[in-house]
């Protein structure tokens, strides 16, 4: 099960008694904070279903990518607006940009994982490898 476990998911923070000041003052000036989609990551009949939560985005805009043991899941929202529209907004929430998370699928076998896209959800089935048992061989004594 701990193969697939994201990477980079952990913040160590240090005591910082101003650290409620910089963050209201990072949401009011900024205001484009993203975080990471979220995924769930279940174990099933000798396979892990991860189920990622991408709302809103076309099943164009998703691209799985596997490099060796890295399986890469990335989703980009692009701003359609052109430049002939004038929208004077008064608060705009929606942001245009890239999600990307990455796991590591060290004993999955990568051949076999297959991907459907339905209501929002992105859904990964990923077969475990077989474990590999040694050949038995007899030594000669010498």
């Amino acid at each position: 099960m701990f193969e697939i476990m994201p990477f980079g998911y952990r913040r160590v923070s240090a005591y910082n008694p101003f650290r409620e000041l910089e963050e209201m003052s990072r949401s009011f000036w900024e205001d484009t904070n993203i975080t990471a989609f979220r995924t769930d990551i279940c174990e099933k009949d000798g396979s892990y279903i991860l189920d990622a939560e991408l709302p809103g985005f076309k099943k164009e805009d998703i691209s799985i990518d596997l490099d060796k043991d890295c399986l890469t899941i990335r989703a980009e929202h692009k701003s359609e607006q052109t430049e002939e529209e004038n929208n004077s907004y008064v608060r705009r929430e929606r942001f245009y940009g890239t999600y990307t998370r990455s796991f590591n699928v060290k004993g999955i076998d990568t051949d076999a994982i297959t991907a459907a896209y339905n209501d929002g959800v992105l859904t990964l089935t990923m077969p475990k490898k077989a474990p590999e048992v040694p050949a038995s061989r007899r030594l000669e004594i010498q």
